[in-house]
């Protein structure tokens, strides 16, 4: 008896998706047929359809995380900026990318996590480091790049 095979999605942590990303993401679903969801806590303009999903959850501390924690399988990609996330994601046999086009993998999301908490620690000792710069086109071609490669592999 053959086992049912999973069809790997695509999860987007979309409160803090930049528009670049979605319109990658949206475009690749439709062209790929890759099912993708949607997951914030607010309302979004996004062009819904039998492959592209939006859910909304509530308000509330890590509300949108935890959805995409438990619904993600082995192989889905979430995508998303916030490394706890990624980390728990790929405990469970998922990919994640960030929106920037940054691999988090098993081998380096320690040293994030690690970097991560040591920037926290000097935001809130007073020192000012400054938000990430804006999104530029050469992220936005990383990501869609990233992204692309997934894509391939997991036809």
């Amino acid at each position: 008896m053959e086992s049912e095979k999973h069809t790997k999605s695509i999860w987007v942590d979309a409160d803090a998706c930049p528009k670049a990303v979605r319109e990658i993401l949206i475009r690749a679903a439709k062209r790929t047929s890759t099912p993708l969801t949607f997951v914030a806590n607010q309302p979004l303009n996004i062009e819904r359809t039998s492959l592209i999903k939006t859910i909304q959850v509530s308000q509330g501390f890590d509300i949108a995380d935890n959805y995409i924690v438990n619904a993600v399988s082995t192989g889905d990609l979430v995508i998303t900026q916030d490394i706890p996330l990624a980390s728990e994601v790929i405990d469970k046999g998922a990919d994640a990318l960030g929106t920037r086009g940054q691999r988090f993998t098993a081998d380096n999301i320690k040293a994030r996590l690690g970097m991560r908490d040591f920037m926290e620690t000097l935001r809130s000792s007073g020192i000012q480091s400054g938000g990430p710069p804006s999104l530029s086109q050469t992220d936005v071609q990383q990501f869609a790049n990233h992204l692309d490669r997934w894509l391939r592999k997991n036809r």
